[in-house]
């Protein structure tokens, strides 16, 4: 299982990191969402990616829409990972093709049942 994490913390990537490890996932990390597409295209494909918010150059909002119009992504399952915790943001992120929503602060067994529930671990 490879997971791409675009997230402008390293402190946060760091984290995510650990935790899919510790599922035994391949990861990858980005610092935004040019990164991210950078990534995709030249060391993809990745089975999920997980994207904040809140980055420089290109934020989650617009990488999500980035990654959703084009066809070679469509199987690659995206959580949004983010303080942004508002009803509209979840909406929005949802309605543009993310497939869930976890809000920040999170601890390792809320990144577990959210990549259960995408089927992406037992």
């Amino acid at each position: 299982m490879r997971l791409l994490i675009a997230d402008d913390s390293h402190t946060m990537r760091s984290i995510l990191c650990t935790y899919a490890r510790n599922l035994s996932m391949e990861t990858a990390e980005a610092e935004d969402g040019y990164q991210a597409l950078e990534l995709l295209e030249k060391a993809g494909p990745f089975d999920a990616i997980l994207i904040d918010w809140d980055m420089p150059r290109m934020d989650g909002f617009t990488l999500l829409q980035r990654i959703r119009s084009q066809p070679q992504y469509a199987t690659m399952k995206v959580l949004m990972v983010t303080a942004q915790n508002t009803y509209d943001k979840i909406a929005q992120a949802l309605a543009a093709g993310s497939d869930d929503y976890l809000m920040k602060p999170l601890d390792e067994q809320m990144l577990v049942e959210k990549l259960c529930v995408l089927g992406l671990v037992d």
